[in-house]
């Protein structure tokens, strides 16, 4: 199998295969970007998926779909960059892109599925449990293994999603020293629990330095940064509007 290690490398390998069409995601259907299509949720299917955990927040996570419709004879990519619940999106784009990923099992019948995450390139094993009616995280465990992953050697930081649901996403995150995470927004609101270190938390208004046992909230849309003062490790919840 081709080494995809890049949203880029696997949108050029999806074309050769016949993908040539680029989807965008509306509330509840796909539109063509070349002639304005729109393609519903009962019109395609998803053939494949491809998810690259982002290494700061949930919102750098991106999911490549490869996608066909046998109605309009076409086959295309969509690239969603939060995720697959992000905005007001119908119910019914949810099931349709989600369709691959999710099995249901005798608690299917509470509205809860168990998910787990897929193979990526920086983890290839693929099938921790994401999601389910109850989930348990370790976070020793997790702590070790982004620590031991060649991204942590290589880079200032690593990050691994550990808990991720409908209107809410948990990310265990690790930065070296002097690390950075330079000056975004989130979709929705956010904590922040430090585990490990220092960090500098800092928003145009207010600078707040945790260290571990700290916590703190911010509502959506507030531009911040991270500073790791110290080698820190903490926990990253993203509550997303319903």
């Amino acid at each position: 199998m081709e080494d995809m290690s890049t949203v880029s490398e696997v949108l050029n390998i999806l074309k050769e295969r016949g993908y040539t069409i680029d989807f965008n995601l509306h509330d509840n259907c796909l539109i063509c970007h070349n002639n304005s299509l729109q393609v519903f949720p009962d019109e395609f299917v998803v053939d494949k998926h491809y998810r690259f955990e982002g290494l700061t927040d949930p919102g750098d996570e991106a999911v490549v779909y490869a996608i066909s419709s046998r109605k309009h004879n076409i086959k295309g990519t969509l690239v969603n960059g939060y995720g697959i619940y992000s905005d007001n999106m119908a119910d019914e784009m949810i099931k349709a892109l989600n369709k691959k990923e999710n099995t249901t099992d005798e608690n299917s019948d509470l509205g809860i599925d168990e998910k787990s995450n897929n193979a990526t390139p920086q983890r290839p094993e693929g099938d921790r449990p994401l999601d389910g009616p109850l989930v348990e995280i370790d976070l020793a465990e997790f702590k070790r293994q982004i620590r031991e992953e060649e991204t942590w050697k290589l880079k200032d930081r690593n990050a691994i999603t550990v808990f991720k649901t409908h209107g809410m996403n948990i990310v265990l995150i690790a930065m070296h020293e002097g690390a950075v995470m330079k000056t975004h927004t989130a979709p929705g609101i956010i904590s922040v629990q430090v585990l490990e270190g220092q960090i500098a938390f800092k928003t145009s208004a207010q600078t707040s330095e945790l260290g571990a046992g700290g916590m703190l909230a911010l509502h959506a849309g507030i531009p911040h940064s991270v500073i790791a003062v110290k080698e820190s490790v903490f926990l990253l919840t993203l509550a997303n509007a319903l």
